[in-house]
């Protein structure tokens, strides 16, 4: 395999805290090395579309310019939710949109460039674009990041972290509003199709339903578990629900339609849940959506430190030879897996979890 000289660094897919963590010691470890290192800017739009940046697509990193960003949130490089070179969108000359495959023109971008392989941080999407590139003879790395946790290749991704710690602080401070006015709180999560954040943001706040993706969930019996909590004098609730929970026979609530280029937006489930259990227990009920907070903010000490030793694993990978796999931590140990298997599954919700049952021995419902 050919020396490497210079590598490459992007981050695609929506953001999370740590990435900039990644970054640094991806940095440190590439110098450490006397490699040269750039970033990508917008996922792979640095190396499309370079036109659009006054400095350029590419960025040159340095110790200095990365020395102090590990502790920050967002990503110096800029991501994107569009960003796939296969499906690259372009306006035709009747004015229409259409997607073209455009890996080519990144493949001999990285070439053009000196680029000699990459570092690829993202989610299932991006991770599987990097697979796609590294089966056309790029050399790629990956490094796993989403805040929904649903990787099935690593016990852990940075972001999740963060993520269930906000959401479990504003859980905390709901109960005592929901208490003062006797209301139903619904608080709605991100989660697609894995109820991760949800379902560890609902368990340490002590939520009294918690609705995920994995479980089709029966407002009637939700309703059931707050009467009983009711008769035993509490005189309010809250309720946890993932973004792409659905009811029993139903399916996820769907904001805006999918598009090219764009998958369907979700969002509304957190209202339907709060009306649908108002009507049945006669109590107010409000909703409160945490969204895309849930992604921002800096990262807590330990996405911090899971993307400081993600960064400096990818760079290892690379110095010793391999190639196609992703970095992943078993704990206490970072280990590789193959591009392939990352990207295969979804790491869902098992019901038989040791969270899951600890929250029905707290008698927390599922709707089930």
């Amino acid at each position: 395999m050919a020396a490497i000289r210079r590598i490459a660094i992007n981050t695609g897919g929506g953001d999370a805290p740590g990435l900039n963590a990644v970054i640094h010691s991806a940095v440190y470890a590439a110098r450490n090395l006397g490699w040269e290192i750039v970033g990508i800017r917008d996922g792979y739009d640095g190396l499309l579309f370079p036109e659009r940046y006054q400095s350029g697509g590419l960025v040159p990193l340095r110790r200095g310019t990365v020395r102090d960003i590990a502790h920050l949130g967002g990503t110096i490089l800029g991501t994107t939710n569009r960003g796939n070179p296969f499906r690259s969108l372009a306006r035709q000359p009747d004015g229409s949109v259409r997607e073209t495959d455009r890996s080519q023109d990144v493949l001999d971008a990285m070439r053009a460039h000196g680029i000699d392989a990459l570092i690829a941080v993202g989610g299932d999407g991006s991770l599987g674009i990097a697979h796609q590139l590294q089966q056309r003879g790029l050399r790629v790395v990956g490094v796993p990041k989403t805040i929904d946790n649903d990787l099935e290749s690593t016990v852990m991704t940075f972001g999740f972290d963060s993520a269930v710690s906000f959401a479990t602080e504003c859980i905390d401070r709901l109960h005592t509003t929901a208490s003062a006015h006797r209301r139903v709180m619904v608080v709605e999560t991100m989660g697609r199709y894995a109820g991760w954040i949800a379902l560890h943001s609902g368990v340490a706040g002590r939520a009294d339903v918690i609705l995920i993706p994995e479980i089709p969930f029966d407002l009637d019996r939700a309703a059931e578990c707050i009467a009983r909590a009711a008769s035993h004098g509490r005189n309010y609730a809250i309720v946890v629900v993932a973004e792409g929970a659905a009811p029993r026979g139903g399916s996820m609530s769907i904001k805006s339609a999918q598009t090219a280029g764009k998958a369907e937006q979700l969002g509304g489930i957190g209202d339907l849940v709060a009306s649908g259990l108002g009507d049945r227990t006669g109590m107010d009920a409000r909703t409160v959506v945490l969204g895309h907070l849930l992604r921002g903010g800096s990262p807590t000490a330990t996405d911090r430190l899971l993307g400081l030793a993600f960064g400096t694993a990818a760079v290892r990978a690379l110095r010793e030879g391999m190639d196609g796999v992703m970095v992943s931590i078993a704990p206490p140990h970072v280990r590789y897996v193959p591009l392939a298997d990352a990207v295969a599954a979804l790491k869902r919700v098992p019901p038989d979890g040791d969270i899951m049952l600890a929250a029905r021995t707290l008698g927390i419902s599922f709707g089930d």
